[in-house]
């Protein structure tokens, strides 16, 4: 039976259980044949599945089967209602050294209330320069894509945290909490419940983490 696991990746963590620390390793005990769907940077936070189900890795990889992917940025600026329209409408960016159009996404400035925990290392704190969290939802996961359409508009990222995948996500978590949940929640929450498995799912990922 295939496990799955919601993590609120830390800042400063790489997205892999071997190789340069600290790793997702360091987190806790996972079963030996989980890998991440997906990726975040080191220099990024926030909602990572983890799982053996391939079936469902390939689903929410493959560019054809669309998903939402919300992320909070706090970006140096104040975001002008056509920076964030530009967001909306897609912008250019640089992916593996091509120009690349983004989809249309939703972007809005957040609200003054957001209570995120708080980042270790915090970002640098330059009192002359304002800094403000917008709320982005995209439906594709390019490298770096936030950051890249940020910039795009002249507003860096100077934190990011990825909240939610579809209905899944990190409310209520702290950084490094680990919750396990059921294959029924999984595909429910990603708006999969209609959504038949096909072909062999095999326990043992090419990505999986050594014992």
């Amino acid at each position: 039976m295939a496990r799955y696991f919601i993590i609120y990746k830390p800042f400063g963590v790489l997205t892999q259980f071997t190789g340069e620390e600290p790793t997702l390793a360091s987190l806790g005990a996972f079963p030996k044949d989980v890998y991440p769907v997906g990726r975040l940077d080191k220099d990024s936070e926030g909602l990572l599945l983890i799982t053996d189900d391939k079936v469902l890795n390939h689903h929410l990889l493959n560019p054809r089967f669309g998903h939402q992917r919300t992320y909070y940025a706090q970006v140096e600026g104040i975001p002008t209602p056509e920076a964030l329209a530009q967001l909306r409408n897609g912008v250019t960016i640089n992916v593996d050294g091509r120009d690349y159009q983004t989809k249309p996404a939703l972007a809005k400035l957040l609200d003054p209330a957001l209570v995120l925990p708080d980042r270790n290392p915090p970002i640098r704190y330059r009192a002359a320069i304002p800094d403000t969290w917008i709320e982005l939802t995209l439906i594709e996961g390019k490298n770096r894509q936030v950051r890249k359409m940020t910039a795009a508009v002249g507003f860096p990222t100077l934190r990011l945290v990825r909240y939610s995948m579809e209905k899944i996500n990190i409310k209520g978590m702290q950084a490094g909490d680990i919750l396990e949940l059921d294959e029924k929640t999984v595909y429910h929450q990603l708006g999969l419940t209609g959504f038949a498995k096909t072909g062999e799912q095999s326990t043992k990922g090419r990505n999986s983490r050594r014992s």
